[in-house]
């Protein structure tokens, strides 16, 4: 079998960006994606552009129907209460492991990434913060030692981009986000995993009552995010 690596290269990039657009919400939920069209606006063939959205299927970000092609999936009220049980959840658990694990690199790294943000807060461009409010938490979750535990809160950071997005563009939230990253950055610098554990569970609840009233329910709700909400729904 002969495998074709420049389309295997240009299904990743379409796949990639038709990801982004969709978790940003420039696809809304309930739009029709046709592979000619998608193959005409990111001048590739139907082949990679039929193989990235199978495998948006797979991640439960578009749903391929017979006929009708694909269309972008979106989520309920519901399913964002069940990212952020899950969130809450994990990402105190993560913190806490990685009181005990992170290496004085990250230490530098976290403390550079609250400086930067506690900058940008006092610049009034709080909008600047999304990106490394991303990195703050994946510096924590790779430290954690735990790779599924990383792979899981790595998708759901991923499938909240336009909610985070958003209500970083509200200055107040915000400034109260970059404080809470200083605590919790304050906690882990004292190795004190059950502090950095119950200051992140706050954090994310903080997260959590800001995005279930946030308008524009773009969320996805992906396979591994799902299979995890289920557990815990179970286990509760």
């Amino acid at each position: 079998m002969i495998i074709d690596n420049y389309s295997l290269s240009l299904e990743e990039k379409v796949f990639a960006t038709l990801e982004e657009e969709i978790l940003t919400g420039k696809l809304a939920p309930g739009e029709q994606l046709r592979e000619q069209a998608l193959a005409k606006r990111l001048d590739a063939s139907r082949t990679p552009i039929r193989g990235a959205l199978h495998r948006l299927a797979e991640e439960g970000l578009v749903e391929l129907l017979a006929n009708k092609g694909a269309t972008v999936v979106g989520i309920s009220r519901e399913d964002i209460e069940d990212i952020y049980a899950i969130r809450i959840r994990l990402e105190g658990l993560a913190a806490r492991l990685a009181a005990e694990r992170l290496s004085e690199s990250d230490f530098m790294n976290l403390k550079s990434i609250v400086e930067v943000s506690e900058f940008f807060i006092a610049s009034g461009d709080g909008k600047k913060c999304g990106d490394i409010d991303s990195e703050f938490h994946k510096i924590i979750f790779n430290a954690s030692g735990r790779r599924h535990l990383t792979k899981i809160l790595t998708d759901l950071h991923k499938n909240t981009k336009a909610y985070r997005r958003i209500s970083l563009e509200d200055g107040e939230r915000a400034a109260k986000s970059v404080c809470e990253h200083r605590e919790i950055y304050n906690a882990l610098a004292r190795r004190n995993g059950d502090e950095a554990e119950r200051l992140t569970v706050l954090h994310i609840d903080a997260r959590r009552s800001v995005h279930i009233n946030t308008p524009q329910p773009i969320l996805i709700l992906g396979k591994w995010a799902y299979a995890v909400s289920i557990l815990i729904l179970l286990c509760t």
